[in-house]
């Protein structure tokens, strides 16, 4: 039997030999159909009209939102090259912070065209060049597409922010959250390093109760936090001198672990007696520097304040403020210009930050406390945001945090550019026009890779309930006749010149979508093989 089944096989000379490329074909389409997948998942959630998710989490926790990286980061991918798209819109949104869908959308469709031209029979290192080739192209075309914008120009900075919101569940705010979002970036910028903001200098302090309207920017210190009032020690301070310490002021502890058996009350009597003392001699080294607000942070080890040591401080007449959190205190030294105090006999008067007014105030069901009119206050501002119910909360949170992201993003790269899939659709008539110049394969790919592009398009029409194909045939027919800035008015539903309307976003956001999607597809373009190490 095995003597003729040799002979049957033609026997292979030594030149050639038989290679299986089924198995990599299967493992790219298997890879591109997954990352497809992801893309579908979340592009429903694209653009104004775009519709929301809601993700239920293993532990029960609910989250409705519409921001791509927010649904992305809580689906639970198992194929690692979906995962590579879950990683797309991460890295979206620490690049830009916005258009985390748009990124995914755009990959998924490059995805695509990739599937039709690898059934082509083209290589998958030419299509992924020529990918290349015009990401660098497409980039250039939109920086020259870009009009440039002045910091000082607040206007425009507002309009960026708001067409980042339109998409979001708390839209109808946009007018209130857009300007705040500019102002709040603009106070934090350094004039030594004017291009840099640090997003971390902008502290969100979420508060149940009230509506998304009464969020507003506080000039100082906010915490969700209440005044210790164990003892009934003040809760409003002047003039206070703010001290943020990182000890406990309580009995200390051994280092090991140990009890020690007490026999007789004297020595009881003496034990307690030293620990007043003690305590007694921390209040009167803190009490002598003049300070009266103390900010104390969290405490693992043991208890950061006992009762006799509030009781102690209150006859002091010094507020207390426990349990800070450790991440909190770079953010709180520098924005009252002060230095963390990490040991009792460091305690000097020149440590210690000034401000006009601590006092805690009654917000819905709670108290926060406000800390305000801080001298030489550090370049940082405090958001305190507001809503109805948990969920309202975390989406302005995150809104906020995208709007932020867009002015930043404006700070490092001055330059606006229309929206409303006004740059794709011109990106795409470009790249068509110069794929006739290129030859061979290349222009054939460069030509999908342009029909690609006209997915944001289509899909926010599609979104709006607008008739897709329609519509983006009329944006080919205008761009073809030189109107560059005309997009997809979702709310007319038909087709304006989108600059006049107001929908503009970074430079950045657009360019930044390009380079990291086609990044990802030339990525999973190249694996051939999945191996799994046991």
């Amino acid at each position: 039997m095995a003597a003729a089944s040799t002979a049957s096989r033609p026997r292979a000379s030594k030149a050639e030999s038989f290679v299986d490329n089924k198995r990599k074909e299967d493992i790219r389409s298997a890879n591109i159909n997954a990352g497809r997948a992801v893309a579908d998942a979340v592009r429903t959630s694209l653009g104004p009209k775009g519709m929301d998710k809601m993700i239920s989490t293993a532990s029960g926790e609910v989250i409705i939102t519409n921001d791509g990286a927010t649904i992305l980061n809580k689906m639970d991918v198992l194929q690692p090259a979906a995962k590579m798209m879950v990683e797309l819109s991460k890295s979206q949104d620490s690049a830009a912070g916005d258009g985390t869908t748009t990124v995914v959308v755009l990959a998924g469709a490059l995805l695509r065209v990739c599937q039709s031209l690898l059934a082509s029979g083209i290589h998958p290192t030419v299509i992924s060049d020529a990918l290349h080739k015009s990401c660098g192209k497409s980039v250039d075309i939109l920086t020259a597409m870009a009009v440039p914008v002045e910091l000082t120009d607040r206007d425009s900075l507002v309009k960026s922010a708001s067409t980042s919101l339109n998409s979001k569940v708390v839209s109808q705010y946009s007018t209130l959250l857009a300007p705040l979002a500019v102002d709040a970036v603009l106070s934090v910028i350094d004039p030594e390093k004017p291009e840099i903001v640090d997003l971390r200098d902008i502290k969100i302090v979420k508060k149940l109760g009230g509506t998304v309207d009464d969020t507003h920017t506080v000039k100082g210190l906010v915490f969700d936090k209440k005044v210790s009032r164990a003892a009934g020690g003040p809760t409003r301070v002047e003039n206070a001198k703010i001290a943020v310490i990182q000890f406990q002021i309580s009995p200390p502890k051994t280092d090991i672990e140990q009890s020690i058996v007490v026999s007789d009350y004297t020595q009881m009597d003496r034990i307690l007696k030293e620990e007043r003392n003690y305590i007694l001699g921390m209040i009167k080294k803190i009490k002598a520097t003049g300070c009266n607000v103390l900010l104390i942070q969290k405490s693992i080890l043991r208890d950061a304040v006992t009762d006799l040591s509030l009781h102690y401080l209150a006859k002091a007449k010094i507020m207390v403020i426990k349990d800070v959190e450790r991440d909190e205190i770079e953010f709180v030294t520098k924005t009252l210009n002060c230095l963390p105090i990490a040991n009792i006999e460091h305690f000097r008067a020149e440590k210690l930050g000034y401000a006009d007014l601590v006092e805690e105030a009654s917000l819905g069901d709670g108290k926060i406390l406000k800390i305000t009119g801080i001298k030489d206050m550090g370049r940082t501002t405090s958001v305190l945001v507001r809503g109805s119910n948990q969920l309202v909360l975390d989406e302005a949170e995150r809104s906020l945090h995208d709007a932020l992201c867009v002015v930043r993003c404006l700070v490092s790269k001055r330059f606006l550019i229309a929206g409303g899939g006004a740059p794709e659709i011109e990106l795409s008539r470009q790249l068509g026009a110069w794929a006739k110049v290129l030859h061979g394969m290349e222009g054939y790919c460069v030509k999908s890779f342009a029909e690609a592009l006209e997915v944001i398009p289509y899909t926010l029409a599609e979104n709006a309930g607008l008739n897709p194909i329609a519509i983006v045939t009329e944006l080919r027919n205008k761009h073809a006749q030189g109107e560059i800035n005309s997009g997809i008015n979702v709310r007319k539903g038909q087709i304006t010149n989108i600059l006049e309307e107001n929908v503009v976003q970074p430079l950045l956001v657009s360019t930044s979508a390009i380079t990291l999607a086609t990044e990802c597809v030339r990525m999973i373009l190249k694996i051939d093989d999945i191996v799994t190490v046991r």
